[in-house]
Parts: structure tokens; sequence; C-alpha cells
């Protein structure tokens, strides 16, 4: 297992990776397809895997079935960085973490807490609670119902020397901006919007230099391409890339609730991966939505 200073210097070094999670017939988590997609990625240079994140559908999986993820994808590539999701209320976010760290895993991306909303000495509860009952580097995540605001995380840097990075899926550039200002180079700091590259300039203007991709899933060059100009500062090519992929593909995305999910999944697919279909509540692309992805990564196969 990597020590959490080794983590977060890894996750600042470049762009990181959100599998989806393929399910068979019976609506089993799919190790052998799993271990199809990830092999087929590992040819491609990321500073590490984030699994059963939310791309990978963890708000749909059981416990058991996360540390299954967390080992393939150990068996997978033995030599990547290798984070998992965690969530839920503390005591099972507790023991999800111990059971992912006793499967392999190097750290996890901790997820909002189910349902309701919280005060921020209760999230700061929470988050302290995680840190402490695992050795592996954590990354929070500002996401949904669990926001911590600067104060918080600045709190819980101090407290929790395993509290590696911080990542921003609310668009509240504001607090992004208070934390990496205030925190400095104390947390690695990651984009965690839907499809952030359609966020990553405004964020790297608060600070944020890195970020995790989801169609990295399905077109890894594109990726990639994207994120060296991102990290050369060239946002003319970054602006070309948007207009020519990523605005049509959220395009389809936004058509409905969920496809942040489904279309990564169908984008997945489409390279000849079995993924199975999403689980409910989401949904899986139309026939028609589906034969528009193909045609949308038709020349980027």
């Amino acid at each position: 297992m990597l020590s959490p200073s080794e983590l977060q210097g890894i996750i600042r070094s470049g762009l990181l990776s959100f599998p989806v999670t393929p399910f068979d017939a019976d609506d089993n988590f799919n190790a052998t397809a799993f271990t199809a997609h990830l092999e087929w990625l590992g040819q491609y240079d990321v500073s590490g895997l984030i699994v059963a994140g939310g791309t990978g559908e963890m708000f749909s999986l059981t416990p058991a079935e996360i540390v299954e993820v967390v080992k393939t994808a150990k068996a997978a590539q033995p030599d990547a960085p290798i984070l998992a999701g965690c969530g839920y209320g503390t005591k099972l976010a507790c023991e999800l973490a111990q059971g992912i760290e006793a499967a392999g895993g190097d750290g996890i991306l901790l997820l909002p807490h189910y349902l309701i909303g919280a005060p921020q000495d209760g999230i700061e509860q929470h988050i302290r609670t995680v840190c402490k009952s695992t050795n592996m580097g954590v990354i929070v995540y500002n996401r949904g119902s669990s926001v911590c605001s600067a104060e918080t995380l600045k709190r819980l840097a101090d407290d929790c020397p395993n509290l590696v990075g911080f990542k921003d899926g609310t668009g509240d550039i504001d607090t992004v901006k208070r934390i990496t200002v205030g925190l400095e180079d104390r947390l690695a700091y990651i984009g965690g919007m839907p499809t952030h590259e359609l966020f990553a300039q405004a964020y790297r203007g608060a600070g944020v230099d890195t970020y995790s991709s989801a169609v990295f899933n399905f077109v890894p060059e594109t990726a990639l391409e994207f994120h060296k100009a991102f990290q050369a500062g060239d946002d003319a090519h970054c602006e070309q890339m948007l207009r020519d992929f990523y605005y049509p593909f959220a395009k389809i995305r936004d058509r409905k609730t969920g496809y942040a999910v489904s279309a990564i999944k169908a984008g997945v697919k489409l390279r000849g991966f079995d993924t199975g279909p999403v689980r409910p509540p989401l949904t899986s692309l139309t026939a028609e939505e589906f034969d528009m992805m193909e045609a949308l990564i038709a020349d980027r196969k």
C-alpha cells in the first residue's frame, strides 16, 4: 500500500481514471469483463484509478462488491495506485474503508453520506472518524448533501495526517478558491464535476490543477490529449476539443438524468467491452442515443 504522502504526490502528477463497473446477465459484478477493460486502459499513462466511484456506480454496489472490485483492479493493474469509492453512514463507511484497505487499496474517495442533510460539525465528525479508521490516504469529495466549508476542511487537515486530497463536484468556485488559498499545498486538489473537462479551465483559475476523467473509459487518447493541452495552458487546443467532442458528448449526456454514467458505459460497450446495463435507478441509453454515441466516437476508435 502506498503511504498517504506517496499517494498525494502521485495524485498531483496527472490524470485520474474513473472506470465503470460491468455487470453480467444475472446482474452480478463481472470481474472478467472488468479485467479486460482495465488491461486495455493499462496501456495508457494515468496517475491512478478510482474504482467503484461515481462513474463506477458505487451507489448501486454492495460493500462486498466494492471490495471485490478493488481486488480485481489490483490484480489487473498491480502497479497502478488503486483508490475506491467509500461512503454512506459513518459506521458503514469505516467498515468499507477497512475492507478496501484489506483488499489492497491505496486510498479512498469519500463520497457523501446518505440522503439526509447535516450540519458542518456533523460532516466534520463523519470525515474525521472515517480518516481515523484507516491507514490509507483519504480524499474528501464535496458533492450533494456533503459539502465541507474551507474552515471545516482546515481543521480536518490539521487533525488527520492521512487526509491528502480535496475533490469538488459542486461547481462552487468561491468555496474551492477559499480552500486552495487557505490550505495551499497541504492537499492535492482534484476537479470532480461530471465530464470535468467542461470545467477544467475555470477550475485551474481556482487552484485545481488536475481532475478525474470519465471519458477516459472509452476514448483514452482523447482524454489524454485534452489533459496534455490543459497542463500546457494551451487553451486554444482545449477549446477546439470542447467544440469537436466534449460539447457534443454533453448534449447526449444531458438528455436524461443519470446519463453522466450511462453514456460512459455505452461508450465502453462501443469499444468492444461487455459492460452490461447500468443498475436501477439509472437507465441505459435508448437505441437512438446509442447510435448518437457511436457516431460521435466513430473517428476516435
